[in-house]
């Protein structure tokens, strides 16, 4: 039933509705009037201040101008100025130091050191008034003037090195270089320039100008592994930094800019003219005269000889690195930073390693055209027995063992044939060795021939570069379209490269069977010890054993380290080894082969010969060789089989020395080498070994010990004339006698080889 609402209540309902509009459009009204009144009060007052005209444009807009873009400026500062605040969140900043490491080797014996062992226990003013003034005549003249930066020594320094089309001078004040010692990199970017920046303002603020200093004469690199001026000064000269001269505070103060290139123990002429430099700079900035400076230029600082301490710098590298990442998965609350690490080097196996690489560059370097050389020699279970990184670590720190990624050639066809016979393939599979083409692109023999029917061991045995493209295709196991089935083909070899341990890019391109993508060293060397190892998979490592200073463990690699996995099944790996033997016993590695102990392997050379490549390995290891130039300009025509067959061959004969030679899953042990001819026998009899049949070597050069022999002899000769030379100031001089050979001591296997006239230079003799 509908309700009827009776006339005086719809009255009411009416007469609220109108007062509460009445009340709604009368503050409405209210509002806006007195909005409108205020907007003329504050009109009426803003006219006092009006400035019209060549005033308005000459000051008022600028100033309007400044203000906004100043606002905007301040803004972009704030946000640019948090990443590096984040460096500063650490409370403990000041304390926390660099991890300090002492390595040994396999067996405990001190090998090296890496990172930042503080020692601030001398005060400044114990620093010799020579070091400072030369510290901040070369490095930061207006050091005591700015506020942690140099704006006009900034300024300078652009224009210098614009003027010059390159960096010669400097911006950075010594503050920066503190501030990026402490909390930043190395990196060359504008990010870490601006963070460098608002941090060195940042220490302006809480630290004195004299703190600042002492903590950047404290904690700079030094060369030499050495941190801190007072560490290079018992390293460079074995003195306390108390107890430095002006020559040799002058070739300290030069080591700031550039601690490697101007090491007094690496090239002690670049490290004079450097302090001859840091002096012209203390006479320039008023800080000494020519005077006081005249003695020191002509007595130069002499540094300690320190030739004889090899340290294996690119292996302490690698380990350093490997230690870093260690340290940052141990727990949070872990707070020391100083460890003793006992790695997996073997001396004996590195020194031969280096030894042999310099040999064979010094006599056929030149005339292979091929300037470097890296090689890794790995356990079965990964741990890197020697490394070498390049020729001189003194010439260039860039490890080309575990940094550089270069062209692997044909020793990357064993991923492609484990991956064959992961897929149905057999040893004795027949492939026909004949013409194919992905594209535009066809693959060509060395020959330029082909070789018909073949079966996958003698495929790989000789090198045939057109098998593994096959291969590749057939794998996919698409017969409708080639080019799909050579796709999926290289996916799954990829994923079987993964699985042993490549963890290169390997973009997949048509050339990727026979070797054309990048790979390290490192990787490639460890990657082969799946086929050892029946077919399990193991990661590359240095350290074996982590304590702390005191001697507590924190960690071992064989509790704590990754475990191996299962990448290939057993089978697979014995056939691979089985078909890879032949590669040195009738292939192209036949250099490679070792008297007694299995062995197995391939070569790999890459298009123009720019790498030349042998990676094998034997029951007991496995070791990579890497041939070739860092601009990647061709040698002259090497081939993996040539020197890096060669310097595989005296590295691993070095390794097996004293060791309990292991079987070889599907080669067994090895056997004896034939005899070589009379003529051979007769070279092997007096100790050389088999000489490379290449074209003839370069002239006859010294080996680098024999190099050294014969400095310390020279260094022997002149002590023993100045000694004999001597006469009182009252006696005429006397002729200095002759020093008779009889009283030279040489090494017992020290030998002077001859060369026979066109023939090629002999290997050095192993000592």
């Amino acid at each position: 039933m509908r309700r009827i609402i009776p006339d005086g209540w719809k009255r009411r309902i009416n007469n609220l509705r109108l007062d509460l509009d009445a009340r709604f459009d009368s503050t409405l009204f209210s509002t806006y009037v007195g909005a409108r009144e205020l907007y003329e009060r504050f009109s009426t007052f803003m006219d006092r201040f009006y400035v019209g005209r060549w005033k308005r444009w000459v000051f008022i807009e600028p100033l309007s101008e400044a203000a906004t873009i100043g606002l905007a400026g301040l803004i972009l500062l704030l946000a640019l100025a948090v990443p590096a605040f984040r460096e500063t969140a650490d409370e403990d900043w000041l304390k926390k130091s660099d991890l300090a490491v002492t390595f040994l080797d396999r067996y405990g014996n001190p090998i090296g050191s890496r990172g930042i062992k503080h020692n601030d226990s001398i005060p400044l003013e114990d620093f010799p008034d020579s070091l400072i003034k030369a510290t901040l005549a070369t490095e930061d003249r207006r050091f005591y003037d700015h506020f942690g930066i140099d704006i006009s020594g900034t300024l300078r320094a652009l224009v210098t090195n614009a003027q010059a089309g390159g960096v010669r001078q400097g911006g950075s004040s010594i503050t920066q270089q503190l501030a990026k010692n402490l909390f930043l990199s190395n990196e060359r970017t504008i990010e870490r320039k601006i963070n460098e920046a608002f941090l060195a303002v940042w220490l302006e603020t809480r630290l004195t100008k004299n703190e600042i200093l002492k903590l950047y004469l404290d904690r700079a690199y030094m060369g030499g592994g050495t941190f801190g001026v007072d560490g290079a000064a018992h390293f460079y000269f074995n003195k306390s930094v108390r107890d430095v001269t002006l020559a040799e505070a002058a070739m300290l103060a030069g080591l700031f800019k550039a601690p490697t290139k101007y090491a007094p123990h690496i090239n002690l002429p670049a490290a004079r003219a450097r302090a001859n430099q840091v002096l012209d700079n203390l006479v320039d900035a008023g800080f000494m005269t020519e005077g006081q400076v005249f003695g020191a230029r002509r007595n130069p600082a002499t540094a300690v000889d320190r030739r004889e301490e090899n340290s294996p710098n690119y292996y302490l590298d690698y380990a350093f690195d490997e230690m870093r990442k260690l340290v940052d998965t141990f727990p949070k609350s872990y707070n020391e930073r100083v460890f003793v690490v006992r790695t997996a080097i073997d001396m004996n196996v590195q020194h031969a390693a280096e030894d042999t690489i310099e040999n064979e560059l010094r006599q056929f370097g030149r005339d292979y055209h091929a300037t470097q050389a890296a090689t890794v020699v790995s356990d079965l279970d990964g741990g890197i027995r020697a490394m070498v990184g390049g020729r001189d670590y003194g010439a260039s720190q860039f490890n080309r063992a575990t940094d550089a990624y270069r062209q692997p050639g044909s020793s990357f066809k064993p991923y492609v044939y484990t991956t064959a016979l992961l897929n149905g393939f057999k040893p004795s599979s027949i492939v026909v060795d004949g013409p194919v083409c992905l594209g535009n692109w066809c693959p060509q023999n060395y020959g330029h021939s082909y070789s018909g029917a073949v079966t996958l061991t003698q495929a790989i045995t000789h090198s045939i570069n057109v098998v593994p493209v096959k291969l590749s295709i057939a794998i996919g196991n698409n017969p409708k379209n080639q080019w799909d089935s050579a796709k999926k083909g290289r996916a799954k070899i990829v994923e079987v490269a993964r699985r042993f341990g490549i963890k290169a890019p390997l973009p997949d391109t048509p050339s990727l069977p026979i070797g054309a993508d990048a790979v390290t060293v490192i990787e490639h060397a460890v990657a082969y010890a799946t086929f050892p190892n029946r077919g399990k998979a193991v990661t590359p490592h240095a350290v074996l054993e982590v304590r702390t200073g005191s001697g507590d463990l924190v960690w071992r690699y064989d509790r704590d380290g990754p475990k191996p996995t299962q990448a290939i099944p057993a089978s697979v790996a014995a056939d691979m080894a089985g078909m890879m033997s032949h590669v040195v016993s009738e292939g192209t590695a036949r250099r490679a082969a070792l008297d007694g102990i299995p062995t197995a392997g391939k070569t790999g050379t890459t298009n123009n010969y720019r790498d030349a490549w042998f990676v094998g390995y034997t029951g007991n290891f496995t070791c990579a060789v890497w041939y070739g130039n860092d601009d990647y300009s061709p040698t002259n025509r090497m081939t993996g089989g040539a020197l890096p067959a060669q310097t595989w061959h005296d590295i691993m004969v070095a390794a097996h020395e004293g060791v309990e030679i292991k079987e070889l899953s599907g080669v067994g042990m090895g056997t004896k080498l034939p005899t070589p001819p009379a003529s051979e026998a007769a070279v092997a009899a007096n100790g050389a070994p088999k000489v490379l049949e290449v074209k003839p070597g370069p002239p006859p050069v010294l080996t680098k010990r024999g190099a050294d022999i014969l400095v310390q002899i020279e260094k022997m000769l002149d002590d023993a004339g100045r000694t004999v030379g001597k006469t009182s100031s009252s006696d005429p001089p006397q002729p200095a006698r002759p020093v008779s050979s009889s009283s030279l001591a040489f090494p017992e296997n020290f030998v002077a080889a001859a060369v026979p006239d066109g023939g090629p230079a002999p290997f050095p003799r192993k000592n």
